[in-house]
């Protein structure tokens, strides 16, 4: 500490001052540094990197993490069930998790499947009644299925201590909107009503989902409170969901390309094949057409009354800033929020399951369940 008046010599640069020829005041220069072009001033920093733990992960697959360029819906379904089917399968047997399947009723009288994940304490104990999340798989609402899931959900249930309830809603293009949500709504709904038979406590269930997923557990949450459904939904639980088709194009229509589409895996074309499956091609990104919030949750104009809030992504991921955006106004709607950007990850990062990153994100999502 120096006295008052007493601190270090900190040596000044005198201003040199250029002569004016015209009259005006001369210009002030120092000797300190160069002076900045206009030019790099005018270059934005570009500080958007892999992280650098994923990046070592990443080196040896190049490419082959990212979702290749597909020309319709089925295409990328048959990459995306090839390719999920072999990232799940390298998780180890949850020799304590049972599963066993159920049916019920979708809006339109299609009987729909839902698989349970729990242990044999859970399934045969009804004394006291335990929570229980319900499970919404991504794959862009095109892809993907329970069974192929099924050794993550397992883990999940497994390293959680609560019981994972998921359904096979159906697939776009054949069955798009409203049809997914309408068989998630139906399975909660299913949930909700014979949850004391399963021996689940109704008022401690949580949604919970990823990518598409995430946006259909969102959905139905909004379609759970708009319905009316009582004990109303606790928790959900989003992983980098897909929330908004307006982003897609407000993206490609953005005046620069940004740096972030050289780094995502799940690209703008693909999110866009996603969007125009589900809720359209005459609809998809255009902010004046009539999307349902229930498929598209941010376009959602009132979040008041939704249930307590988990949502993390990665900051290379493409749905990053319509993620941050809708935490931010579920926090103004005084919603309870906990909201995670993963700096140097991008979509469905867990692929690299021993980086630090993932195991915080994960760490950060059970603690949610548990929570129930």
């Amino acid at each position: 500490m120096y006295p008052i008046g007493k601190g270090p010599m900190i040596p000044v640069v005198k201003p040199r001052y250029s002569e004016s020829t015209d009259g005006e005041e001369p210009a002030i220069t120092t000797n300190s540094s160069p002076s900045l072009s206009s030019s790099s001033l005018q270059r934005p920093i570009q500080t958007l990197r892999y992280d650098p733990e994923y990046a070592q992960w990443r080196a040896p697959f190049g490419d082959k993490v990212c979702v290749p360029p597909c020309a319709t819906p089925f295409d990328l379904r048959r990459y995306a069930d090839t390719f999920m089917r072999a990232v799940w399968a390298q998780l180890p047997a949850q020799p304590s998790i049972t599963r066993t399947r159920y049916a019920c009723r979708s809006h339109d009288g299609c009987e729909i499947e839902i698989t349970r994940f729990a242990t044999a304490g859970q399934m045969e104990s009804h004394a006291a009644l335990q929570p229980a999340v319900l499970y919404l798989h991504g794959g862009g609402t095109v892809a993907v299925s329970v069974e192929i899931f099924a050794p993550q959900l397992a883990k999940l249930a497994a390293e959680s201590g609560v019981q994972v309830f998921s359904v096979e809603y159906r697939l776009a293009p054949e069955h798009p909107d409203p049809t997914p949500t309408e068989d998630c709504y139906a399975a909660l709904q299913w949930l909700s009503t014979r949850g004391a038979d399963l021996g689940v406590d109704p008022a401690r269930l949580g949604l919970m989902g990823d990518s598409a997923g995430g946006g259909l557990a969102a959905g139905i949450a909004l379609m759970a409170r708009d319905r009316g459904l009582e004990p109303p939904v606790k928790k959900q639980i989003l992983i980098y969901p897909m929330l908004d088709d307006r982003s897609v194009a407000a993206l490609s229509a953005a005046s620069h390309t940004s740096p972030l589409l050289e780094l995502v895996t799940f690209s703008l074309p693909t999110a866009k094949l996603c969007w125009e499956a589900y809720v359209g091609k005459e609809k998809a990104g255009r902010p004046d057409a009539d999307v349902s919030p229930y498929a598209a949750p941010g376009r959602a104009t009132d979040l008041r009354g939704l249930p307590s809030t988990y949502i993390d992504v990665g900051g290379l991921d493409l749905f990053r800033d319509e993620c941050a955006t809708f935490a931010a106004r579920l926090a103004a709607a005084d919603v309870e929020t906990e909201f995670h950007l993963f700096p140097g990850v991008p979509h469905a990062f867990e692929a690299a399951s021993n980086i630090g990153v993932t195991k915080r994100a994960i760490e950060g999502r059970i603690q949610w369940m548990r929570d129930l």
